[in-house]
């Protein structure tokens, strides 16, 4: 993300966690792959039975807010992913290529944790950057939770680094209209041993 401004590093780690939600995750992935929600009574929530009712409201509000899905009342189809949906589909589906490729954050994980865990990390982009120029001699970098980082990984990061950062930046209106979120530690990564 190295096109945008320090203030924007922080706002983009803000959109990270906010594009990290689960329902959001599965609400974009279940259409791009499957096509649009109908309006048949009961579709939207025996196709998320793994999500609550407020978890769903959550994610179709957040998608709706982010310009991610439409739909119209009177069509039979009641959610259809917009460009910017279909484009954060790309996103998601990039991210966790690279995190099944990396085995991160652990070998057996589903797809939503892979996209989690892969944009928290591409959250963190200045302390993963900056922790990445002291590596050294040392093997990876070591980040939350203890998943280490081999040098192999750290260069791959720049395929979902730039899917995603040409996303916010085609998409700067998401920047500015997500809530703000506590932010985590400037620095959690440090060189492995």
């Amino acid at each position: 993300m190295s096109s945008l401004t320090t203030a924007d590093h922080l706002q983009a780690h803000r959109v990270t966690r906010a594009l990290s939600l689960p329902g959001l995750i599965r609400l974009v992935t279940e259409i791009d792959d499957n096509g649009p929600i109908n309006r048949r009574r009961g579709s939207l929530q025996s196709t998320f039975d793994d999500l609550t009712v407020p978890q769903l409201r959550h994610a179709i509000d957040r998608a709706r807010e982010f310009g991610l899905v439409y739909g119209d009342e009177h069509e039979r189809v009641r959610y259809r992913l917009t460009d910017s949906g279909e484009e954060l589909a790309e996103v998601y589906d990039t991210a966790a290529r690279w995190a099944r490729a990396h085995q991160f954050p652990m070998v057996a994980s589903d797809f939503v944790t892979r996209v989690q865990h892969t944009l928290d990390l591409l959250g963190h982009a200045t302390a993963l950057t900056h922790g990445a120029d002291r590596l050294g001699d040392s093997n990876g970098l070591v980040g939350p939770g203890g998943t280490v980082l081999g040098r192999e990984a750290i260069a791959a990061l720049g395929g979902p680094r730039n899917v995603l950062t040409a996303w916010l930046q085609s998409h700067a209106y998401v920047l500015h209209h997500t809530a703000v979120h506590s932010s985590h530690a400037a620095n959690e990564w440090e060189p492995a041993a």
